[in-house]
């Protein structure tokens, strides 16, 4: 029976609940409103749990024994806003509850997941806002939910098997892999400023209507139609809006895209965007010839440095007052990277001024060396045991994650006209020779080890907070090697930078580490090589005073253009912009010992050798025999055939 004191609320229909500072629950008694039809409760920063007693109190047989009663049976709105602890939302999938509910809101918690009983009890639920709730995986298994808005949610990675909604609204949710499951989708809107790419996750469904709030490098990206290496991503949607903020405009810069009949609008310029002079070959090979790469690439690092160019959209002109669209640019300064001619010659061979080479081209380094910084940077977990696990197949170097290396870059004359001085790079390599953490040093000041001890690369892995991943069992008694990264003599032997052996007659086991050893460099010598093949201004004395600064900037421009070409060949997908994800863990370096490590990964060596050289033998002893058979069966028939004329003769 309902207390005296809950007897003159029965009949409340609308419940707002603000500031329940110090409430560790919520408070009892509410699922005993039979005709409340709204609620938010606002700011309950104490709660971390919502348990069954919130829907359990009500739950009480009708009048007939065997009808169990849900909780909240008219209740159509429910707000939960700003419960900032909040975790846990306990409520079993058979406990009934919430028959009539048909808005949901939730922001600003630490929900984890949501609860069964929401999904399989709440068959009304048509619409579902999710607000800052930052600990939220997935989303997945709502059969009546229609709208969907999600607004930064930056643990969400999954949403799937939602087969009747029509709506969704995705903002700021930088870790989503996976949308699937949404058939009936018919209206998106994905907003996120600073996003560059489509996610992958966009082939996979098919709205009728997609709403895009981009970057202005996206949006270029899409403008350029077929062109663009982002089109094939959105070019199936009937009806495409992509908008591009500047300032507090929101829809600045827009692409208005139909399918059927086909038509695509932009306020993009369409002379600074269109196919550029300088690139108009109809013919692939060509292209890839004359600019080093594919159409698809050029487009994607046309996209990187369009912004920084609307700002002198129409400054630099061809000698007969053709405007330089950004294709024309591009192809300008990528030119100059690539010789070693002064830029005079340069200007005169494509018809613009010298001084026209020279902005251009240093424009274009500066987007680049600022845009581009994510084609640089150390691998993530995920792409590091990619990197580990192609070393093994490559150069069976098991654990290796890299090879550190060092290169000088001529630098004269500067402002000061100083000669004779260099740059001194330091790169580590992937085995498909992309460079790793870039540092430099002025070769007047610093040498090899010099540069090594200064570098970020140096500090981070000293406090174990680089090639900290997954470890390799070396021994049978359980004993282990971390990741490592390997160098010539010339670096000091650490327990995270594996050196060869230097000494006289080396053991098996140790000129089996140096044989690896040195097979494995060999993608460093590949990568230099092919580098300085490519960007030739970087290999000889400029015509014209240049600062450190500006050579430094040149450099890393570079190197990241040299990491896109082979980001795009890999498999012509657009490079990830994602987040990277390191490992959480610090490995103790205290308690390791180089020595003993390269030791015991050199002894390995030469025990999986082993394991090897007699794989190799039984499978040639193998293939052998085979051979051995099939030549005696041969015999045998040839022998039988030649009976059989005999006897027919």
């Amino acid at each position: 029976m309902m207390s005296s004191s809950i007897m003159p609320l029965k009949s409340l229909r609308i419940l707002f609940i603000t500031d329940l500072a110090c409430c560790t629950q919520l408070p009892d008694g509410l699922c005993q409103l039979p005709y409340l039809e709204i609620i938010q409760i606002d700011r309950a920063p104490a709660i971390k749990r919502i348990g069954p007693e919130f829907i359990q109190s009500y739950h009480h047989y009708g009048p007939c024994p065997s009808q169990m009663v849900a909780a909240f049976p008219r209740l159509h709105n429910m707000n939960l806003v700003r419960m900032v602890e909040w975790e846990e939302w306990e409520w079993e999938e058979q406990m009934q509850a919430f028959p009539v509910l048909q808005k949901l809101m939730l922001q600003r918690c630490k929900l984890k997941c949501l609860p069964p009983g929401l999904a399989s009890q709440a068959r009304a639920l048509n619409k579902l806002c999710i607000y800052h709730v930052h600990s939220l995986i997935s989303l997945e298994n709502f059969p009546s939910l229609v709208d969907l808005e999600l607004d930064e949610n930056l643990d969400l990675e999954m949403i799937t098997n939602l087969l009747r909604l029509q709506k969704l609204t995705i903002e700021n949710c930088p870790k989503l892999k996976v949308l699937e499951g949404i058939p009936a989708l018919h209206r998106f809107v994905l907003a996120y400023n600073d996003m560059e790419t489509i996610p992958k996750y966009m082939g996979g469904i098919n709205p009728r209507h997609l709403e895009l709030y981009c970057s202005l490098a996206l949006l270029v990206s899409i403008a350029a139609g077929q062109s663009g290496p982002e089109w094939d991503k959105c070019s199936h949607v009937e009806h495409v809006k992509a908008y591009a903020r500047e300032g507090g405009n929101s829809r600045k810069w827009y692409v208005l895209y139909i399918v059927d009949p086909y038509n695509l609008e932009t306020n993009v310029s369409r002379s600074f965007m269109s196919r550029g002079t300088l690139t108009s070959f109809e013919d692939a090979d060509r292209f890839e010839y004359v600019f080093k790469m594919s159409r698809k690439t050029f487009s994607y690092i046309c996209s990187l440095v369009y912004v920084p160019s609307l700002e002198v959209m129409n400054s630099y002109t061809f000698d007969d007052g053709r405007l330089l669209s950004l294709e024309d640019r591009v192809a300008i300064a990528l030119k100059r990277l690539y010789s070693s001619e002064p830029p005079e010659t340069i200007g005169s061979s494509v018809s613009v001024s010298e001084s026209t080479v020279l902005l251009v081209s240093e424009r274009f380094v500066d987007a680049v060396y600022k845009r581009a910084k994510n084609h640089g940077r150390w691998p993530d977990s995920s792409k590091m045991d990619n990197i580990k696990s192609m070393f093994d197949k490559i150069h069976n170097m098991h654990n290796c994650c890299g090879v550190i290396c060092t290169t000088h870059i001529p630098f004269g004359p500067n402002l000061d006209h100083e000669k004779n001085d260099s740059i001194l790079v330091q790169l580590v390599i992937d085995p498909e020779m992309r460079f790793r953490a870039i540092w430099w040093g002025r070769v007047s000041s610093m040498n090899q080890s010099s540069i090594l001890h200064e570098s970020y690369l140096f500090k981070e892995c000293e406090k174990g907070a680089w090639l900290n991943g997954g470890k390799l069992k070396v021994a049978v008694d359980g004993s282990e090697v971390g990741e490592y990264i390997v160098g010539d003599a010339g670096y000091p032997l650490l327990p995270w930078l594996l050196t060869p052996y230097h000494e006289e007659d080396l053991s098996d086991s140790k000129a089996e580490f140096n044989r690896r050893h040195n097979a494995a460099t060999t993608c460093a010598q590949k990568a230099l090589t092919r580098f300085k093949d490519t960007w030739k201004y970087l290999q000889g004395e400029t015509s014209c005073p240049v600062s450190p600064d500006s050579l430094v900037a040149t450099i890393h421009a570079c190197c990241y253009l040299h990491n896109i070409v082979i980001d795009m060949e890999d498999d012509g997908a657009m490079p990830s912009v994602e987040e990277p994800d390191y490992y959480g863990e610090v490995r103790q370096l205290a308690n390791e010992d180089a020595v003993r490590a390269r030791d015991m990964l050199s002894l390995y060596f030469l025990k999986i050798m082993s394991s090897e050289s007699l794989a190799r033998w039984i499978w040639r002893t193998t293939l052998k025999s085979l051979q051995q058979a099939q030549a005696m069966k041969t015999r045998k028939k040839k022998s039988t055939d030649r009976n059989i004329r005999g006897r027919e003769t």
